[in-house]
């Protein structure tokens, strides 16, 4: 169900992070084209170089390559993409995409995207409960936006609750009935 569907995965600073690895062998094991938008905090949780050897494309980290004035635009990514799904998600992210902050470049391909986006949150289980996450998503789901709710368990805090990302292989599901259901009959 994915073969051939371009795919923009947007990678935020979580400990999570690591699970996009998965997520994006996965992704192009489906037949995706997969596009990697990292933001700056990301790039201290996994690595470029790691992301683009799994998608087989560049990593896009910022809008601007300074030493030769190229530059990633955001308005061709958006109209590029059949999806665009960021996981892990942060409670910063999703606070940003909530109220219109645009300062890296996944939140202005946020901002441009024609696509469905979806989103998977990753965070400590009382960052996740606190009453402006809740809203934040409730904002985003009222956008129109898809929420992958995250999954309870044993998080990097060490604590046990709600807030942990969805595990890969239920997000690539989630991906592909999500297109199942959007074909003509």
């Amino acid at each position: 169900m994915l073969q051939g569907k371009k795919i923009i995965l947007g990678i935020t600073g979580s400990i999570a992070a690591y699970k996009a690895a998965f997520l994006t062998r996965l992704l192009v094991r489906e037949g995706a084209e997969v596009k990697i938008i990292l933001t700056p905090y990301g790039k201290e949780f996994i690595t470029p170089v790691t992301l683009a050897t799994l998608s087989k494309n560049t990593v896009l980290t910022d809008f601007f390559k300074h030493d030769d004035g190229s530059w990633n635009s955001h308005v061709d990514l958006g109209i590029w993409a059949d999806a665009m799904l960021i996981a892990p998600a942060t409670a910063n992210t999703i606070g940003k995409m909530a109220n219109g902050i645009a300062d890296n470049l996944l939140l202005t391909t946020y901002f441009s995207a024609r696509c469905p986006v979806i989103v998977a949150p990753a965070m400590d289980l009382d960052m996740f409960r606190h009453p402006a996450t809740i809203r934040n998503l409730e904002l985003l789901r009222s956008y129109g936006n898809f929420i992958i709710e995250p999954a309870t368990g044993e998080l990097a805090s060490g604590l046990e609750g709600k807030g942990r990302m969805e595990e890969p292989e239920n997000i690539v599901e989630w991906l592909k009935d999500h297109f199942k259901k959007k074909k003509p009959v």
